[in-house]
């Protein structure tokens, strides 16, 4: 367990109205359990809480005063509203006992810097991250829903692997437990800053990865690299990910040497909305921003049909200035929409279904990177499914800088399927 200064303002709202808002946050990170934000007393406007109180202990926390609103919220006044129309608490009042709000009255020691903070139930009251820094431009700064996976920084040092011996490397584990499976593309990103950390006098310009077994993301991964040849030009290696002794992937990389240009063309950038016309998707992820053109992306079987093409713009906040790790960023991405783009053609199939009456997961990504990418600028990725059946999706992808560039191009393999007869009820947070 963690306790940190969150960097974020954060609100809470109870229906329409805020009942605390705060720049002075505290973050409290626990292992595979969602994060909790606990917010000082002052900011918490406590005239909108029964006077009595219930009074509880926990083991861990120490004492608690529990707190309940006791009207519904559509009975509050108007006061501004959030930012995004369907942020609508539950409509239930919590004066049945429930309540919506604990404050720390005598902690343990481990909770001590947390004495009379209090935290609400993200179940209940609509927790709001204000996503940007002082100083940002209104158009660069964007709202998410806490509790969210983490931050921008969280994911940097999932990325940045570290040597363990010779040509091994090795991960930190994060989860918030709701879902604790790794990402294929994450693993991806992860292997290249491995390759890259091997050979920094190098550039890796192609990497594949074939994906065998889910990952358990509360544990971390292995990287074992095998150099297969090395020149004066160009390398190549194999990269086996290992968790508890076990193989979740399999992958090739080649890195090399640049070279002044002989000859240099590009495919051109897709003519779509620049980020700053296109609305913002929470993904959960603080420190980086998701815009998807034309508000195109959606989880709903009953969203609108259109062409099996998803363009989305993406940037991070506070990279280190570390080339494999704006490669490693990129390569992060690759992997969370071509199933998407394949789902649109389709009524009725949506990816809100991923997991619990269909068998959806990334099987292979192959990347190529044409040079070095910024991954705290624009960059767009364009996706186009070309091809869906038999139980398999494909799809062939790019990367563009917002200035028009070519900085990569990438394909997926992924799957669709029928739940087989008999498997019963899936668990949606390890299922594939």
């Amino acid at each position: 367990m963690k306790i940190s200064d969150y960097p974020y303002r954060a609100r809470a709202w109870w229906g329409r109205t805020m009942v605390a808002q705060s720049d002075s946050c505290l973050y409290v990170d626990e292992v595979g359990v969602p994060a909790t934000l606990y917010f000082p007393p002052r900011d918490i406007r406590g005239e909108l809480f029964q006077r009595e109180v219930q009074r509880s202990s926990c083991p861990e926390k120490g004492e608690l005063e529990l707190l309940s609103i006791d009207s519904p919220p559509d009975t509050f006044e108007q006061s501004a509203p959030p930012t995004t129309a369907s942020w609508d608490a539950p409509g239930a009042s919590s004066s049945d006992g429930h309540y919506v709000l604990w404050r720390l009255t005598r902690p343990t020691a481990a909770f001590r810097p947390l004495a009379g903070f209090g935290a609400f139930d993200p179940e209940k009251v609509r927790i709001e991250i204000i996503d940007g820094h002082q100083g940002d431009a209104d158009r660069d700064v964007t709202h998410k829903r806490f509790p969210t996976w983490g931050d921008a920084a969280h994911l940097i040092e999932l990325l940045d692997v570290r040597r363990d011996r010779g040509l091994s490397f090795v991960s930190v584990a994060r989860s918030d437990g709701r879902r604790p499976v790794v990402e294929g593309s994450q693993m991806l990103g992860q292997a290249i800053v491995a390759a890259g950390r091997h050979a920094p006098e190098r550039r890796v310009v192609s990497a594949n990865m074939i994906y065998l077994r889910p990952a358990d993301a509360r544990h971390p991964l292995r990287f074992e690299l095998d150099e297969v040849s090395t020149g004066k030009i160009f390398s190549s290696l194999t990269v086996r990910v290992l968790q508890e002794g076990r193989c979740c992937a399999l992958g090739t990389l080649l890195l090399n040497v640049t070279s002044p240009d002989v000859i240099r063309h590009a495919v051109e950038r897709p003519p779509v909305a620049g980020p700053y016309e296109s609305p913002p998707f929470d993904m959960g992820v603080t420190g980086r921003d998701i815009r998807i053109v034309g508000g195109a992306y959606t989880n709903d079987p009953a969203a609108p049909i259109g062409p099996p093409t998803l363009d989305v713009w993406v940037r991070f906040r506070d990279v280190p200035h570390d080339p494999i790790l704006h490669a490693g960023l990129l390569a992060q991405c690759t992997g969370h929409f071509s199933l998407a783009a394949a789902l649109r053609p389709h009524e009725g199939i949506g990816q809100d279904q991923a997991h619990r009456s269909l068998s959806m997961a990334i099987n292979a990504i192959n990347l190529s990177l044409h040079g070095d990418a910024r991954a705290d600028n624009w960059l767009l990725y364009h996706h186009h499914s070309t091809f869906a059946g038999d139980g398999m999706t494909h799809a062939e992808c790019r990367v563009h800088d917002e200035a028009g560039g070519l900085v990569a191009s990438f394909t997926v393999e992924a799957m669709v399927r029928p739940v087989p007869a008999g498997t019963g009820t899936l668990d949606e947070r390890t299922a594939l």
